[in-house]
């Protein structure tokens, strides 16, 4: 027994020991865990606009086939989550299957019309407008005949989308839908519509607003001078849009690009209009930090008058200043943004590359 015992108070005594030892040396150990091992969170394609999601097996067998594939298609396009898009689809006429009044031809007694119940005056001010009008309001061409038909599911989807991503999805998507339906029990309902349209039951936001792709921008910038530009432009996120806007607390799209490059000693033109026949032209694919993407949008523009810019700041992604109800200054991708009409490089303008000469010898 006494043998026994003392065996017993040996074994004891070791494995306090160790267990004294595990506990000093532990944090250590978990400071220097190699890269390989996991901590449980999932990685993030940062190239991935709208998070793609699963659909779940309700959608499947509530959606039409044609429906979804819409939804899925125009959702990816604009860069909005296709489960709110087709959320907003159910619950205004059941993907087209209503036969209430407006559906199908004519309007509501709110004046709305089509599968996804545009007003006639937000549409473009008729049901069926020629996509080359000057101002169409949300009017779109979803299946390429030329004309914004809001009874065409194709084109009032694509329509949606667009209404959606310019009043702040996929980032704030409460706020977009309110601006689509001004009723809170409205946005809850869609809410609650699109988590059950998804796998994984969730309503997920962009990689752009995940920490894990704020990637380091300023240094990956090709010089100093973009570095410069780039470093003022992203710190200028979160501020609000104001129309006309130069700073330092608010910005409209040209202001925070003029601001962002006068900041590294630089003057370009204040407007979007200035500004897109300034630069030197740059192909798609060729474009880089500190050039400037342009966008047909907006009353009185076009392919050859831009009325929308961002400034790049990697590839696939910009920063803008989009409009009052788009949410705050934020970068954002250009890749599935519609619209979009080329790029040009200021820094190659004459001009600029006469300053930059001269900021690099103050003597000439």
């Amino acid at each position: 027994m006494n043998v026994s015992r003392t065996r017993l108070v040996l074994l004891l005594g070791l494995a306090g020991a160790l267990l004294l030892v595990a506990v000093i040396v532990s944090p250590m150990l978990l400071m220097s865990l190699p890269s390989f091992i996991s901590d449980g969170r999932t990685s993030i394609d940062c190239t991935d606009d709208a998070q793609v999601e699963e659909v779940s097996d309700t959608a499947t067998s509530d959606i039409p086939d044609d429906y979804l594939k819409l939804y899925k298609e125009y959702g990816k396009k604009i860069g909005v989550q296709w489960n709110i898009l087709a959320a907003v689809g159910k619950r205004e006429t059941d993907h087209g299957r209503s036969t209430l009044p407006g559906v199908r031809s004519g309007t509501n007694s709110a004046g709305a019309a089509g599968p996804m119940q545009f007003l006639i005056s937000t549409w473009g001010g008729k049901a069926r407008v020629p996509v080359e009008t000057p101002f169409t309001g949300y009017a779109s061409d979803g299946d390429g005949d030329g004309i914004g038909d809001v009874y065409n599911p194709a084109d009032a989807i694509l329509g949606a989308a667009r209404m959606l991503k310019r009043n702040g999805a996929p980032e704030n998507v409460r706020q977009a839908l309110f601006v689509y339906n001004r009723a809170w029990w409205y946005v809850d309902q869609v809410e609650e519509i699109a988590r059950k349209y998804a796998k994984s039951g969730d309503v997920k936001v962009p990689p752009q607003a995940e920490e894990e792709c704020d990637e380091p921008l300023i240094e990956a910038a090709p010089t100093t001078v973009v570095a410069k530009i780039l470093a003022y432009a992203l710190a200028q996120r979160g501020k609000p849009y104001l129309w006309g806007g130069t700073g330092p607390d608010a910005f409209d799209c040209s202001g925070v690009i003029y601001a962002a490059y006068r900041s590294a000693g630089l003057q370009i033109p204040r407007t979007t209009f200035g500004q897109w026949p300034f630069g030197v032209r740059v192909l798609e694919g060729q474009e880089q930090p500190g050039d400037l993407v342009f966008f047909n949008a907006g009353p009185g523009t076009s392919a050859n008058n831009p009325g929308h810019v961002g400034l790049v700041v990697s590839k696939g992604k910009m920063l803008e200043a989009r409009c009052t109800l788009c949410g705050p200054i934020k970068v954002t991708s250009y890749s599935a943004r519609g619209n979009r009409i080329g790029f040009t490089r200021p820094l190659q303008n004459p001009a600029v590359l006469d300053q930059l000469q001269k900021l690099q010898n103050p003597a000439l």
